[in-house]
């Protein structure tokens, strides 16, 4: 079996510094929170960052959905590190440090556009007791230049390097060009490019950029919920699930030598993935309701497994294999985070 090397898989995306502290109902109200939710900050939820930093106990983890994944990848293959290199733009700062420290620590080969006009971005998660408020601060994360990172002779040698690429649909609202730049790369060498649906506002408001990459799509990934807003998007005129991914593999691609793969994920429910022409159902793995923790990274940790196996050139049965391992491992968990070693064979 091929193994991964250095660099192989490559990720581009919105790097975040996860902040999770443990936080009263009086925090939710003050910053008109809801308990379990997920919003991107507003000008009221400024002073929330450095308040929940100076009043809580904080952990830091080095977050955003592509960076998920990839760290995700890396924890499953272990060895050798930095299999995977990750792309995006953080700001000049004290959090953009603990962000460089965070992936170093996750053996993720992060290559950072760092400027000054922006903070690093950053997530705050407000726990209270099963139930996490995520406030996200792109900032930064949202000023990210192709010119000026991705162009890059150095840079794009690392882009060159890898087989596998992945780019979660939250950068479409970013950069699509640079996404575009990686795509075609990848269609005209016949290597792998992944994205994800990411959040069903990806298909109804940034729908064009979207259906600009998706010819170069050889893998799709998405849960039931962004699935049905695509096809209502694009007007398939169905809500079966498996009759979505079905239209989804048949949409324009350029790369003919690869069937595209689309693989949507429905929580506790099957797997549904395209294999070959079928439509198949894959069970997710059995876990007691009062060992879930937290399903918020579920989806990245999914993807990040199937990108492990994936990478070593593993059949689709064994990638989503791995996807389910690792998404069952994280949601027994608070936040992104994993054990030291992962127990899969």
């Amino acid at each position: 079996m091929p193994t991964a090397g250095e660099n192989m898989l490559f990720g581009m995306g919105n790097p975040l510094l996860d902040i999770s502290a443990v936080v009263d109902k009086d925090f939710l109200d003050k910053f008109g929170l809801k308990p379990n939710d997920q919003i991107l900050a507003e000008d009221k939820h400024k002073a929330l960052f450095d308040e929940i930093v100076k009043r809580n106990k904080v952990e830091y983890h080095a977050g955003g959905s592509t960076q998920n994944s990839v760290k995700i990848a890396q924890w499953m293959i272990q060895k050798p590190h930095k299999v995977a290199t990750f792309f995006g733009c953080i700001g000049a700062d004290h959090f953009g440090e603990i962000l460089k420290k965070k992936a170093e620590e996750a053996h993720v080969d992060a290559h950072y556009y760092e400027q000054n006009e922006e903070p690093t971005g950053t997530c705050a998660a407000c726990i209270t007791g099963d139930n996490r408020s995520l406030v996200a601060n792109l900032a930064a994360a949202n000023c990210y230049k192709k010119e000026k990172h991705l162009d890059l002779d150095s840079n794009w040698e690392l882009v060159k390097k890898a087989k596998v690429y992945y780019i979660a649909g939250f950068f479409l609202t970013v950069s699509p060009e640079s996404i575009l730049k990686v795509a075609k790369h990848a269609s005209d060498n016949n290597k792998i490019f992944c994205m994800n649906l990411s959040a069903p506002f990806i298909s109804q408001f940034f729908k064009e950029p979207l259906m600009m990459i998706m010819p170069y799509v050889d893998i799709l990934f998405g849960n039931e919920t962004e699935a049905a807003t695509f096809a209502k998007e694009l007007g398939f005129e169905t809500d079966d699930i498996a009759e979505i991914a079905k239209k989804t593999q048949n949409l324009p691609k350029e790369n003919t030598k690869r069937q595209r793969v689309v693989v949507f994920t429905q929580g506790k429910d099957d797997t549904v993935a395209t294999v070959g022409d079928r439509v198949t159902m894959f069970p997710v793995l059995d876990i007691d309701q009062n060992n879930i923790v937290d399903t918020n990274g579920a989806g990245d940790a999914f993807v990040g497994g199937f990108l492990s196996a994936l990478v070593q050139e593993q059949e689709l049965e064994e990638c989503i294999r791995a996807g389910h391992y690792a998404a069952n491992v994280i949601i027994r968990r608070v936040g992104c985070t994993f054990p030291e070693k992962p127990d899969f064979h």
